[in-house]
């Protein structure tokens, strides 16, 4: 069979780095939150259908609280991502060396990314009043997806200081006869104090400093340039370039820097709204509809393309059956699913379409309105989860063009991640052709000699 550009010169390299322990680690270690991630969607989509008339009739049923209390669900498995993940990847890099006890190594891990969270947060009482810390709390945002990317590098820095203290034979060892779950109890003495003694003094380091937490510092660092770019359209390639590069290194990248840069595209959004209830020329391009509808079709990254071909192309039997899982969610702009059940987070194989996408959709789409091709958005708020093509129609205020916009973006993303997306499914098939072969050469050595 004739290779691909991408089987000959991506992959080659793509199977390295996939192959490395700690990446692989990352991966399956994420990977524990997908059946959650995929739950929380579904709770997510009807909590949010922009169905106008699905609103009332839940209000009525239930109340003015009913979407807060359907939202139950998907706090419960989204706002604690980043502690799953703290506790997987942990527990799969310890499985890879076979050296040291996997669940002592997740539980480990757990406790000092917990030890990184400041347990106090600010509150204000009512509305309009002084915001009080409040101590012994612990912030949700931060055991979510905003503190994957800490949970990731303290969960593989735990682990190895684990490895390398256990290495060198500095632990307490039981005497024969004590109950092997003391016994390894024990045996974490040791390497879970110096564990802990490093991620103590990580924090004291970061606390000394003007960013008072490991989180701030990295949203910090982030957001000093993103006041400066605004709703421009090299901003906007920077902002799409970034939230991508967060999002395949397992920080998330739309927490970080949409809420520094978001305070201008919603101004945008109310300038244009107010001129287009006076009839006057849209004076913005870039708003926050501009990127929740047509940049990031199927969620961030432009991800509907990529579910397309997996129900309708895939070869491999995982894939197919994700991308069924997944396109409710992706008709709906959730790429959750996708983003953690492929995965996508340090997936090599696709860290260059998740990006590559949502710029040359950018580009289109800016052209494509600043040319007069295509209306501009409305300043018409909705839903994040409006399904694309009736998006594109109502933002406009009732313009066919932006339709056709989204079509046009659809269709460029089913170009970019075609290649990629057959490399990754035909690794995907041979593994499971493989697994498949193994299973039946292992029954048929098990069967008795005649």
């Amino acid at each position: 069979m004739k290779k691909t550009f991408i089987e000959r010169y991506v992959l080659p390299v793509a199977l390295k780095v996939a192959g490395q322990k700690h990446v692989l680690s990352v991966r399956d270690g994420i990977i524990l939150n997908m059946p959650f991630m995929l739950i929380g969607s579904f709770f997510l989509i009807f909590a949010y259908l922009p169905i106008p008339a699905w609103g009332h009739l839940m209000a009525d049923l239930f109340g003015d609280s009913w979407r807060d209390k359907l939202l139950y669900p998907v706090k419960a498995t989204y706002d604690i991502m980043a502690i799953l993940s703290s506790f997987g990847i942990a527990y799969r890099l310890a499985e890879k060396y076979r050296t040291i006890d996997p669940l002592t190594s997740g539980a480990m891990s757990l406790v000092a990314f917990m030890m990184t969270i400041p347990q106090h947060t600010l509150f204000a009482p009512v509305e309009g009043a002084a915001q009080k810390v409040i101590d012994g709390v612990i912030p949700v945002n931060l055991v979510g997806s905003q503190g994957l990317f800490v949970a990731i590098i303290i969960s593989l820095l735990s682990t190895e200081i684990y490895r390398f203290v256990s290495g060198r034979n500095l632990v307490i060892r039981m005497p024969e006869g004590v109950p092997p779950a003391v016994a390894k109890s024990f045996l974490a003495l040791v390497p879970g104090f110096c564990v802990l003694a490093v991620v103590l003094a990580i924090r004291l380091a970061v606390e000394a400093s003007s960013f008072g937490d490991v989180n701030n510092m990295i949203a910090t660092i982030i957001g000093i340039p993103m006041h400066h770019v605004g709703g421009t359209l090299p901003g906007m390639i920077f902002s799409v370039i970034l939230i991508g590069v967060l999002w395949t290194l397992g920080l998330h990248g739309d927490a970080i820097v949409l809420v520094f840069i978001q305070p201008v595209w919603l101004s945008n959004m109310t300038e244009n709204l107010n001129a287009f209830q006076h009839n006057l020329p849209i004076p913005h391009i870039i708003t926050q509809q501009f990127y929740d509808l047509w940049i990031a079709p199927g969620g961030t990254g432009a991800l509907l393309g990529l579910v397309i071909f997996m129900v309708v192309s895939s070869r491999s039997a995982q894939m197919r059956q994700l991308g069924k899982i997944a396109a409710p969610g992706a008709l709906f702009n959730i790429s959750e699913p996708m983003v953690f059940g492929i995965p996508l987070v340090m997936n090599p194989y696709f860290f260059l379409p998740f990006i590559l996408t949502p710029v040359l959709l950018v580009l289109v789409s800016y052209f494509s309105m600043s040319t007069g091709l295509v209306a501009p958005p409305a300043g018409i708020a909705l839903p994040f989860t409006t399904p694309i093509f009736v998006s594109g129609y109502l933002a406009t205020g009732g313009h066919i063009s932006g339709t056709i916009l989204q079509v046009v973006n659809l269709g460029i993303s089913l170009v970019v991640y075609y290649p990629f997306f057959r490399a990754w499914d035909n690794l995907k098939a041979r593994e499971e052709l493989q697994a498949r072969q193994q299973s039946v050469e292992a029954a048929a050595a098990s069967q008795p000699a005649v």
